[in-house]
């Protein structure tokens, strides 16, 4: 049985439809939703004695685009947003549309007050408040011998 390697002619000089069309070109095969890659928006969660706090990264969106839920003990952030983009010249038009959107659920830890939950964005940040009840509040850390 032979095996036989192929190296596929690069085209040095793209044509107008390749270049037209570039981002939906190579790979989208790879890819969902016709070339846009699926992206979540990176989290840090941190812990105080009264409170979580939990930041998202997500520049570029307004206060409007984002809906933040509380069901039982999980809590659903996510976001839609629409942009389209016109140019015209004389000569053609040519009109671009980008749909980003982005969902992320985390279970609650015992102990936070859901009826209390603080949202705010700044700077492309969007940070939420968890406090925690009283109860949590007064549970002391401990340590933990390794034996």
């Amino acid at each position: 049985m032979e095996t036989r390697l192929m190296k596929k002619r690069e085209n040095l000089f793209p044509t107008l439809f390749e270049d037209f069309f570039k981002p939906w070109n190579g790979g989208w095969l790879d890819k969902m939703d016709w070339g846009r890659e699926l992206t979540v928006p990176a989290v840090n969660i941190s812990e105080t004695k009264n409170d979580f706090k939990v930041s998202l990264a997500v520049p570029g969106m307004k206060k409007s685009d984002f809906k933040i839920e509380v069901d039982g003990k999980v809590l659903s952030i996510s976001a839609e947003t629409e942009e389209q983009k016109e140019e015209k010249d004389a000569k053609f038009t040519r009109k671009e549309y980008n749909y980003s959107s982005f969902s992320r659920s985390f279970t609650l830890p015992d102990g936070v007050n859901s009826d209390k939950i603080d949202a705010k964005y700044e700077d492309g940040v969007l940070k939420l408040m968890l406090p925690k009840n009283d109860e949590a509040k007064k549970i002391a850390p401990k340590s933990i011998a390794v034996k």
